[in-house]
């Protein structure tokens, strides 16, 4: 007796949709891999599925209609589109874990203490080591401010300013002055200085000054206020927004080397650091790891390339971002993981840091 059984349409929905997943999720994990466009027998032999060469390249055509994986001229094989590698790193992607003692170990962040800047670029040094592309860090964005400014006079009308900021950083600024000053009056502004306006901003103090400075001697005046604005110059001058690490290890990347197009716009994008500091600016703003893949997302400028970030904090507020710069062809299960945790241990470097700068 034959029996005709009805098969749920939804099943077959369900088992279309599995195999075009199981299928697209291998042909981006081989392309990864090895660089070349994929092929149907490949595709079979590495999926594990029994199914047969047309029955694959049914599929394969069916991905490629809607635009996930692309045909090269060259090769009968595929390879993954921007769209194809954005619902692989969105929904396909099975992340290896990664022991969190053994990148502390190598990014040695609490030997530090007190030195954020050291920190932030040890940080960006060690993304760029783990992973062998570039490593960047936003670095946080605060008001520049100092916890104590001191006045040396060197000749006639020259003054060197000396601002310690919060973090203990020293900072010096050459001051040409209309009128020469004793050392007593320097003594005098500084002390003035420090005793009203120490932990402020400098913005916050050149608003306070406007009122206040009625109060001083008319001959300290100009001095005072030449020394804000030199101070707010100097923080703002030497404060690094972006660092960068580990740039020329993506000239070992044949995805970038073959064009040279290519190249002279990674490079730019570095130098210039406005493309650079949008995409992390906002990716700062967005919870977790981000991944932004060239071809995909308007704000990574070449088609070759994918960025991994994710906010770092101090004492719970996300104050930077830091991630890993390479090419769209990244191994995205091991990078992942060392973006997410390297962010972690900076966080509490930077807080550790902090709350032993608040206790001196």
């Amino acid at each position: 007796m034959i029996y005709n059984i009805r098969v749920d349409p939804k099943y077959n929905r369900y088992r279309k949709c599995l195999l075009n997943q199981t299928l697209l999720k291998t042909l981006v994990e081989r392309y990864i891999a090895e660089g070349q466009p994929v092929g149907s027998r490949v595709l079979s032999k590495l999926s594990r599925l029994e199914l047969s060469p047309a029955t694959i390249r049914n599929i394969m055509a069916d991905l490629e209609e809607m635009g996930f994986v692309a045909s090269p001229h060259t090769s009968a094989g595929r390879i993954p589109t921007p769209k194809g590698f954005r619902v692989f790193v969105d929904t396909l992607l099975t992340v290896q874990p990664i022991s969190e003692s053994s990148i502390e170990s190598s990014l040695q962040l609490s030997t530090q203490v007190g030195q954020p800047q050291k920190i932030i670029s040890n940080a960006a040094q060690m993304l760029s080591s783990l992973t062998q592309f570039a490593g960047v860090v936003l670095a946080p964005q605060h008001e520049s401010a100092f916890t104590q400014i001191e006045f040396l006079r060197l000749s006639e009308k020259r003054i060197l300013l000396v601002i310690v900021t919060p973090d203990g950083n020293v900072q010096n600024r050459l001051l040409l002055t209309e009128s020469d000053y004793t050392p007593t009056q320097l003594n005098e502004a500084a002390n003035y200085i420090n005793h009203h306006y120490s932990g402020l901003s400098f913005n916050e103090i050149r608003l306070r000054l406007q009122n206040e400075l009625k109060e001083i001697h008319s001959d300290l005046t100009k001095l005072m206020q030449t020394a804000i604005e030199a101070g707010n110059e100097t923080i703002s001058d030497n404060a690094e927004d972006v660092v960068i690490a580990g740039e020329n290890n993506l000239l070992n990347v044949h995805d970038f080397t073959y064009n040279l197009n290519s190249l002279r716009k990674l490079f730019a994008m570095f130098e210039q650091k406005t493309e650079l500091m949008q995409l992390l600016d906002i990716s700062s703003k967005a919870a977790g790891i981000q991944i932004y893949i060239g071809g995909d997302s308007r704000l990574v400028p070449m088609d070759d390339m994918s960025v991994v970030t994710a906010p770092y904090q101090v004492n719970g507020k996300i104050v930077g971002t830091l991630g890993v710069i390479g090419p769209t062809r990244m191994a995205y299960q091991k990078i992942i993981p060392i973006v997410d945790i390297t962010a972690r241990l900076l966080s509490n470097a930077l807080s550790h840091s902090r709350s032993l700068s608040d206790t001196d």
